[in-house]
């Protein structure tokens, strides 16, 4: 039975997948937003929560009594719930009760975790055969397998298996491979051959879940592989930012293989007194001013908060001129409705806005005042410029930059222990807030920075420089870390070793060796 829009009574066994939250289906996504109370592992699964409206309760089990209680319950199951899964007496328990039910199919690791490891399933091969090796198995028989054979729950009878096939008539030559944690950062995988299976699996510490997979297709992984080889692959890269400033480097850094983490450093917060922004506000609406610009996104953000404060839109530029320094800031201020006059088309900053910036003319420029929104740390480089070129500054506290509160101790601990493959520095500001609330980070942790002088501030606080942007924009600082990434992942391969992340090279670090 089934029902296509639930309102009580409803139980909904959803596949979530092998493990990358993102091969939910459409179908899972759209019942999550619906369930009044979710059944699932947290561990594998609790991502999956974004889905949920807030509210949503995370039950353990019973779900015919909360449906027939009236609540509509989405059980996510492991994979795809109709393949080597246990939820049948569950399916039959709704039954049983006359509680509406529906079965949601979910990507199964049988094809996902191999597509992601650079084995094409069944490409050319009369057969694709999968087996449960929990279950009692006739090795022998399956190893007349013409195709591809996936082994599911193999992984600690692993050698055994390799051994019976072998027994059974299969080649010792026959690729194999075993990959763990599939589809997720922290997928690791072995391609080796039935004969070399023991002495490759000697150290490589597999658990569960991971698949075996035995046949010809496992020799085109060299040649298909893209998930593992990507840049920064199972990287943890430490971004120091303020949250809402993370978001589009992070979605970034995932692009790369990294798994980014993000530590606010900086606390924006408004001024102390509100009585400047509010006088150059109503200079702006007024015709104070010839000009305003932009540093920040954050100055971006404050002056539009003030204009919602006062009923105000962006129409209330018309006449003004308007200059901006980074992409970012640039970014925000077309997303305001606002598009720039002036942007540095060489350097990002306020010495590359001075050297485009037009000296003051008194027949061509009717007012010589330009309104400068900006943090109470700013330097005084852009006044300065600007008051030469004959223009006068209304220098104006828009936001203060604030040291945020410490993060929890195991992200202290990772920072100074070297849990960190990289370290973003987006600003002086974030290195010295960083290395203020958390510590210094490990000597094995790659650091990268934004510019010249983010570089000579962290190597005042004694951090050894990596990585530097070629251009001062976040997004130019992620592509640098991972062309990085990239050129010491090809030079472990031509060292003929295996690709390590910083991490993996401090003490106590553990190895694998494949």
């Amino acid at each position: 039975m089934s029902s296509d829009s639930p309102t009580s009574a409803f139980v909904a066994f959803v596949g979530a997948g092998p493990g990358d939250e993102n091969l939910l289906t459409l179908r899972g996504a759209e019942l999550l937003a619906k369930a009044d109370a979710v059944v699932l592992d947290e561990e594998l699964f609790g991502p999956l929560l974004r889905h949920c409206r807030a509210g949503v309760e995370v039950v353990d089990g019973d779900v015919v009594r909360r449906a027939k209680a009236g609540q509509r319950v989405v059980r996510l199951c492991e994979g795809d719930p109709m393949l080597f899964s246990s939820i049948a007496e569950e399916v039959a328990a709704c039954a049983a009760a006359e509680v509406d039910f529906e079965i949601v199919p979910g990507v199964p690791p049988a094809t996902a975790v191999l597509t992601y490891a650079g084995i094409p399933p069944a490409s050319g091969v009369p057969e694709f055969r999968i087996v449960d090796a929990a279950q009692e198995q006739d090795w022998a028989s399956h190893a007349a397998c013409q195709g591809t054979l996936v082994i599911y729950h193999g992984i600690n009878d692993a050698v055994a298996i390799g051994k019976a096939l072998m027994a059974g008539g299969k080649p010792d030559s026959t690729p194999v491979a075993v990959s763990s944690s599939g589809t997720t950062v922290e997928q690791f995988t072995v391609a080796t051959s039935l004969g070399r299976l023991q002495a490759d699996l000697k150290h490589a510490g597999f658990t569960e879940p991971a698949l075996i997979v035995v046949g010809d297709a496992v020799g085109m992984r060299d040649r298909l592989s893209w998930f593992e080889t990507k840049p920064l692959f199972g990287w943890r890269v430490l971004v120091p930012r303020t949250k809402e400033q993370s978001a589009s480097l992070s979605e970034q850094l995932r692009s790369y293989g990294a798994v980014p983490e993000e530590v606010p450093t900086i606390s924006v917060e408004p001024p102390r007194t509100p009585q400047q922004m509010d006088r150059a506000i109503k200079g702006l609406v007024t015709g104070r001013y010839e000009w305003v610009a932009f540093t920040s996104a954050n100055a971006v953000k404050a002056v539009r908060e003030k204009f919602e404060e006062y009923g105000l839109d962006a129409r209330a530029f018309a006449g003004l001129k308007v200059a901006a320094v980074g992409d970012a800031t640039s970014r925000a201020l077309v997303e305001f409705g606002v598009k720039p006059d002036l942007l540095p088309s060489g350097e990002q900053s306020s010495e590359g806005l001075v050297a485009e910036w037009p000296p003051y003319d008194s027949m061509l420029d009717p007012i010589n005042r330009v309104l400068l929104p900006r943090a109470d740390i700013s330097t005084d480089t852009l006044v300065a410029g600007l008051t030469e070129l004959g223009w006068e500054c209304d220098d104006v506290t828009a936001y203060r930059t604030v040291r945020a509160a410490p993060p929890p101790a195991p992200i202290r601990e990772a920072i100074k222990g070297g849990g960190f493959d990289a370290v973003l520095f987006t600003s002086s500001s974030t290195v010295r807030n960083l290395v203020g609330i958390a510590g210094k980070p490990h000597n094995v942790t790659v650091i990268a920075v934004i510019g010249p002088q983010t570089a000579k501030t962290a190597e005042e606080f004694g951090l050894r420089v990596d990585v530097m942007a070629d251009k001062p924009s976040a997004s130019a600082l992620a592509a640098a870390l991972s062309e990085y990434g990239s050129k010491q992942r090809q030079a472990a391969l031509a060292a003929g070793d295996t690709p390590r992340r910083p991490s993996q090279n401090r003490r106590g670090a553990r190895r694998r060796t494949k």
